[in-house]
């Protein structure tokens, strides 16, 4: 118990659910030092534009720029900026979330951006001058040097919140759009009087007047030298973070080694440059440090109603995110409004990220971040493939699940047919891709590994699935023989590369009936220990 107190007494408070920096100083909180990256970035550019997935930190960030720009030099002591900084002149700074105008509408964006430009009139003493929102902005931007002598400086924190909330409305989006951009546009005008802008969000829409008209825009998102802006860097969690590490090592009665393997594998794994340079999710680290338990947290503060409506607008194949996906940087970071593949939207929400860079050819391999991404997307799944009652799906995946312990794929198969037949008719289950990935679903709620889609010399194994002494190589058809699956497997010669893994291998043929929607008959051949 002594042990535990003195740990505890060690540590910094975690800032969980807190967005300002100055909260975050003036409480004592853990803060983990950006201002050095800051510096740079204030010194380098003018006009920026960053985008990160939701729960990233970016309105810590905003707040941290807005402090720095207010010459706070208070909140920086002990931190870089300390050291970097000179001068700390005190701009006026302008800084405006969008973040919690979720309804789309113009009526709500007027009456919160109308409460955020009333407080900056009467802080700087600006006179309202009109009722039209980008005007008012630019009247706050062109007089507020005049009366503190410096530069303004205007910040908009998620500015793409209004518009994702109708992304799939395209009339209510058109409105949307227009109305963001009459209250961005005054910015190009108003150069002589800025010092900085900084503008962040999940997305970029091309079709916003602020990324057409700010020629001069810095878009950062993909610049090596500023991927860890956002996010914890390994180097972070190891040192500024060590003491929470240590107390979650403790609390979990894991050395500190097995509590950074275990971090690294659910909460690393996100690159926003051609360097890959590694970062965790700020958001899952500190929740698993204030809970004391290795869970997957960010997922469930998401829209996986929008991720859904991604995959039957574009029918995306989700079994192809654990092979990896090749794309050239314009198929992912693509505007939003102009996607004619779901891949812009997986990989700006986070659900994807860089995971490899072909430099001769330059092409990046997008995967999924790391296992909690993994898993959630896998949970979000269930409705869309099995049945709209979770419960009911996760307590037949358990049955699977202790038929899978045994090693006993027939009655876990069995079971699964069971259950198949009794869900209700969904109109998209009428191909190979659908059934495969409902298996690839429950599978990988197992906790197993599930391969889909496996390239070999040859052609592509449908499913390989491995266990603690078993594999299996899966092959599935539809209204057809499971002999000719396990006919396919043979011929193309799927099981040889496994045949030095030094477990007990099996083939497997599956067929699906389509007019009884479940598996119809299957068959599996092997069990011979291969070394």
């Amino acid at each position: 118990m002594a042990e535990q107190t003195t740990m505890a007494n060690q540590l910094k408070r975690l800032p969980t659910g807190i967005q300002t920096f100055e909260k975050i100083r003036e409480g004592d909180y853990l803060y983990v030092d950006k201002t050095a990256l800051i510096y740079e970035l204030t010194q380098n550019c003018s006009y920026v534009f960053l985008s990160r997935p939701r729960r990233f930190g970016k309105s810590v960030l905003c707040s941290t720029l807005k402090s720095y720009f207010e010459g706070r030099r208070d909140l920086f002591q002990g931190l870089a900026m300390e050291q970097l900084e000179t001068e700390w002149r005190r701009h006026p700074v302008l800084l405006f979330s969008l973040a919690t105008m979720k309804s789309g509408t113009r009526e709500e964006f007027n009456n919160r951006i109308e409460l955020q430009l009333s407080r900056y009139e009467e802080q700087f003493g600006v006179i309202k001058s009109n009722d039209d929102p980008g005007a008012r902005l630019q009247n706050l931007i062109e007089k507020t040097p005049v009366l503190t002598g410096q530069k303004a400086v205007v910040i908009i924190d998620e500015y793409d919140a209004p518009l994702l909330s109708v992304l799939h409305e395209p009339e209510r989006l058109a409105e949307m759009r227009q109305t963001v951009r009459a209250f961005l546009s005054c910015l190009k005008d108003c150069d002589p009087y800025l010092r900085f802008v900084f503008i962040t969000g999940i997305t970029k829409f091309s079709q916003v007047s602020i990324f057409s008209e700010l020629n001069n825009l810095d878009k950062i998102t993909m610049l090596p030298q500023y991927s860890a802006l956002c996010g914890i860097t390994q180097e972070e969690l190891e040192t500024q973070m060590m003491p929470w590490v240590e107390h979650l090592a403790h609390d979990n009665d894991l050395t500190v080694e097995e509590t950074l393997n275990q971090l690294k594998r659910n909460y690393d794994g996100y690159h926003f440059a051609r360097d890959r340079k590694d970062v965790y999710n700020p958001y899952s680290l500190l929740q698993a440090f204030k809970w004391s338990e290795m869970k997957d947290y960010w997922f469930d503060t998401g829209t996986p109603s929008s991720l859904l409506h991604m995959l039957e607008k574009f029918g995306a194949r989700v079994v192809n995110f654990d092979d990896g996906c090749l794309c050239e940087a314009h198929e992912f970071d693509a505007p939003t409004e102009k996607m004619t593949t779901a891949m812009p939207f997986f990989y700006q929400s986070g659900y994807l990220t860089i995971k490899d860079y072909d430099r001769d050819m330059d092409t990046y391999t997008l995967r999924y971040p790391n296992r909690e991404v993994r898993n959630g997307m896998i949970s979000a799944l269930i409705p869309y493939y099995l049945e709209q009652n979770t419960i009911n799906a996760k307590n037949v995946v358990a049955d699977v699940y202790r038929a899978m312990r045994r090693d006993d794929l027939d009655e876990a198969l069995q079971t699964l047919k069971v259950y198949l037949a009794s869900v209700p008719y969904a109109e998209n289950a009428t191909s190979e891709g659908h059934y495969q990935t409902m298996l690839y679903v429950v599978f990988s709620l197992l906790g197993r590994y599930v391969q889909m889609e496996v390239r070999t010399a040859k052609g592509r194994i449908d499913m390989v699935m491995q266990t603690a002494t078993d594999l299996y190589v899966m092959e599935l058809k539809i209204d057809r023989p499971a002999a000719e699956a396990l006919q396919q497997i043979d011929q193309k010669g799927y099981l040889l590369p496994y045949s030095r893994e030094g477990l007990r291998l099996h083939k497997v043929g599956i067929s699906f009936s389509t007019e009884e929607r479940t598996l119809s008959e299957w068959e599996i051949i092997g069990g011979m220990l291969n070394s």
